[in-house]
């Protein structure tokens, strides 16, 4: 009993702890996504705020950490500017939504369709993105750091780095990301050193964030703008959290529910856009910086939510002055952990396709969004698979008596068909000719019309065509070949056919 209570404890004290390192660093990361979103530091904070706290109470994966995002950001800019933050306020509650059907409906699911080149590439193109998102930090009024701004920046980083990677081997403890950036913040503040900090980047102060309806006319017209932007950002933000879920799964041996996560993101935002945030989505840099500091409960992501309200209201010229090098220390270490390095070793071991995916969701992830590069790298495998496919079907040709048997092998479908056609000689073939589909699939209806036109090559040569071993659905779609059946009930395969006819 005594044994169960101090683990008990000892997981709310990781949890908590946890939560702190995560606000701290949250801080900054929020800000700076308002600032990429072109509206004020408080939609940001705001955002991280909210976003936090209602994933971590209904969201279903423990230990992942949500809030304001870039992926979103980069999206919202456009938004912003043209209509006014109004409308993003309009666009996150219609995205979250969306959001919530998306989970109702089951559909969290087709995460697993997502193949795992894809999601190395999404991985290490997002550790590219949360490392280039903190260059901007090495530059003050919009110019490059010099001299001892610039030495000073580069000590506190290597610092912070430093203590992150010796701190654990000794002890577990604490937080190794709290003890750097309270004991470097200490070094910076008590030792007059002079290098930039949080408050030179935006005030953090300010009050509960109060209900507020978005100011937007309600009609169609305003629908018209703010869907194609709702759609996008849902998307975006299902994508990166289902994927974030899935990578701590993996970390954590455990396992989260999709239609839960997409459910919960989606009230957060609906929450958030009523209450005058921006919105977002699971962070993996955050999780990675929570899970890796020991949080692995809801009360984690609760801690982090109400440690940065309290900083909102009450400790925001304590934040202010936590020197930004340590944050981007912190989430330097965040990349080096992210980033799957052992994709290098990889790289003469998979199939040149799959390494192909890894680098081409990588640089769109890096040069586009999360969205865009998740589509591609699925279709991409999609394409090579079912090339690879094609290749596999064949035939071998034998003699009953006077009749040839052509015996077909591997899946008939759309990339298939092509050679499927090549395989048979129509003018050079007995006059009584056999095709057994026992061990072949037809798959679409691109192979049934391949059928078809075989079966008129041979009438037109005069020939006899018999087809054997065809599931029922391929019977009633086959229209020039239906009557060369031969229909074996106890033989023939019973299963779908993906085919626009079936459905009508």
């Amino acid at each position: 009993m005594f044994a169960l209570y101090y683990k008990h404890a000892a997981g709310v004290k990781d949890d908590v702890l946890s939560g702190l390192t995560v606000a701290l660093a949250l801080v900054p990361e929020a800000v700076a996504f308002a600032f990429v979103a072109g509206v004020h530091p408080l939609v940001g904070l705001y955002a991280a705020f909210m976003v936090g706290l209602i994933t971590s109470l209904i969201g279903g994966r423990p230990g992942m950490i949500s809030g304001a995002t870039g992926a979103l950001a980069v999206v919202m800019v456009a938004l912003v500017a043209q209509h006014g933050v109004e409308y993003l306020f309009a666009t996150v509650v219609l995205m979250g939504v969306l959001q919530v059907i998306f989970g109702l409906c089951k559909l969290g699911k087709f995460i697993r369709m997502v193949p795992y080149p894809v999601m190395l590439g999404f991985v290490n193109g997002l550790a590219i993105v949360i490392f280039l998102a903190q260059i901007p930090q090495f530059q003050i009024d919009g110019e490059w750091m010099q001299g001892m701004d610039l030495y000073m920046m580069l000590a506190l980083v290597i610092a912070t780095m430093a203590v992150m990677y010796i701190l654990p081997k000794f002890t577990r403890a604490v937080p190794a990301g709290l003890v750097a950036i309270v004991g470097l913040s200490a070094v910076v503040i008590f030792g007059g050193l002079d290098t930039k900090t949080v408050g030179d980047i935006a005030s953090i102060g300010g009050v509960l964030p109060p209900f507020h309806m978005p100011d937007v006319p309600l009609n169609l017209e305003t629908l018209y703008i703010i869907l194609p932007y709702a759609v996008i950002l849902a998307a975006i933000g299902l994508i990166e959290s289902l994927l974030t879920m899935t990578v701590i799964d993996e970390m954590t041996n455990t396992r989260g529910q999709g239609n839960r996560v997409s459910i919960g993101q989606g009230a957060a935002n609906v929450v958030t856009g009523f209450f005058g945030g921006m919105g977002g989505c699971a962070m993996i840099g955050q999780s990675m910086i929570n899970i890796s500091s020991g949080g692995l409960r809801n009360l984690s992501g609760i801690s982090a939510a109400l440690f940065l309200l309290s900083f909102i209201l009450f400790a925001n010229e304590l934040i202010e002055m936590i020197p930004v090098a340590v944050l981007v220390g912190i989430m330097f270490m965040v990349v080096i952990g992210t980033f799957e390095w052992g994709s290098f070793n990889m790289l003469n071991k998979i199939p040149k396709e799959d390494v192909f995916v890894v680098v081409l969701v990588t640089v769109v992830t890096v040069f586009t969004d999360l969205a865009i590069a998740v589509i591609v790298g699925v279709i991409a495998t999609a394409l090579m698979f079912a090339w690879k496919q094609a290749k596999h079907i064949h035939a071998l040709p034998s003699m009953e008596g006077e009749t040839k048997v052509y015996t077909v092998y591997g899946p008939l479908f759309f990339a298939s068909s092509h050679h499927f056609n090549e395989i048979f000689d129509p003018e050079s073939d007995p006059d009584d000719v056999v095709i057994d589909f026992a061990n072949s699939r037809v798959a679409d209806h691109s192979a049934i019309e391949a059928i078809d036109n075989l079966a008129e090559k041979y009438t037109v040569a005069g020939k006899k065509l018999h087809l054997r071993h065809l599931s029922k659905e391929c019977r009633l779609l086959l229209e020039k070949a239906g009557d060369l059946v031969e229909v074996n009930i106890q033989e023939d395969p019973n299963y779908r056919i993906a085919d626009d006819k079936l459905a009508s």
